[in-house]
């Protein structure tokens, strides 16, 4: 049996951030970008804040975007099989092994077929129409964004009841079934070797004591009060004195749930950055020196590289983002200070 003395800190890391709409939540997790390969899972066709990052950093990041809405709800669906395994999502329909695109894919390949056409060519006329993904296959270089959780839960309460009217009320076991889905999405994700970020709302549950505490919102109220076990990092987003401020420690607010099993208080940050999380290294003396320490191996890759565990993950065109050594990373921090 082996001591916990012998073991390592994990080089990933799973993060709920969560809060009312337009509170920063979808750019700080952008931010990533600069330092990883990010794969962002739109649900709700939010990704339009990414444009106001870099066009160095838009290159590190992969887009999947699933056109969920209540009459289609693909999410739920995509989204449990792209946790378990290898697959080829269709661009215009965000769906795994969709057979119109794949037929259209097919009659495009093969009008071209006896063309002088190279291979690049051919792969970014695939890439037109599926993408490929292999999630399991990532590794801690990688960060997975699904945005978000809100819908995902909307998306999986369509599936359940999408043979009944817009009039129907949920039963006992259609609540019942939407904990399952859930539960099936979150287990994958935490015990997942590659970095996640699940992006959430905010509603309102009793916790201990019949305490009123703002949680992140998945599935019920009794599945959202528990939905921090499946992560490492609770991070709660809000708006302040015309600032977006973010919060992890675990005694931030008695009324807001919020926590770090590394410790570590985002909100103490002169600005606030999920590196604090991803790369505490970069922060000194200002975080845990064995969290530091435990950590600057595995992330001490340049700024914005991806490995090729990554690149073969997902299949597309990326760019090469801006590169920083740790020292000069370290004078702007400094300088900020």
């Amino acid at each position: 049996m082996a001591k916990l003395s012998s073991k390592k800190h994990s080089q990933t890391h799973r993060c709920i951030i969560y809060g009312p709409p337009k509170a920063g939540k979808t750019l700080i997790a952008g931010k990533l970008a600069e330092f990883y390969k990010l794969i962002w899972v739109d649900m709700e066709n939010g990704h339009e804040t990414l444009f106001q990052l870099p066009e160095a950093w838009q290159d590190n990041i992969e887009l999947i975007n699933l056109p969920d809405t209540r009459s289609y709800p693909i999410a739920i669906e995509t989204v449990l099989k792209m946790v378990k395994g290898p697959v080829s999502i269709c661009e215009e329909h965000g769906k795994v092994g969709c057979m119109l695109c794949k037929r259209e894919l097919s009659t495009a390949q093969n009008a071209i077929a006896d063309s002088d056409t190279s291979e690049k060519e051919k792969r970014d006329l695939y890439d037109e129409y599926l993408t490929d993904v292999n999630l399991p296959a990532l590794t801690h270089e990688s960060v997975v964004v699904f945005d978000s959780l809100t819908q995902l839960t909307n998306s999986a309460i369509s599936h359940i009841t999408k043979n009944e009217s817009d009039e129907y009320k949920l039963t006992y076991d259609d609540w019942g079934n939407l904990g399952k889905l859930l539960d099936i999405f979150l287990s994958h994700i935490q015990q997942a070797g590659y970095n996640v970020i699940v992006i959430s709302h905010e509603t309102e549950a009793e916790t201990e004591g019949k305490k009123k505490t703002l949680v992140p919102v998945g599935g019920t109220r009794n599945f959202s009060r528990n939905i921090a076990k499946y992560f490492d990092h609770v991070i709660y987003a809000e708006r302040k004195n015309k600032k977006h401020v973010f919060s992890s420690s675990t005694t931030y607010a008695t009324t807001i749930l919020t926590g770090s099993r590394t410790g570590v208080a985002i909100e103490d940050a002169n600005e606030p950055s999920l590196l604090t999380i991803f790369k505490p290294e970069l922060y000194g003396d200002s975080l845990d020196p064995a969290i530091a320490e435990g950590t600057s191996g595995a992330r001490s890759s340049a700024a914005g590289t991806v490995n090729s565990a990554a690149k073969s993950a997902v299949t597309a065109n990326t760019g090469a983002a801006s590169k920083k050594s740790t020292s000069d990373i370290l004078a702007r921090l400094k300088n900020k200070k």
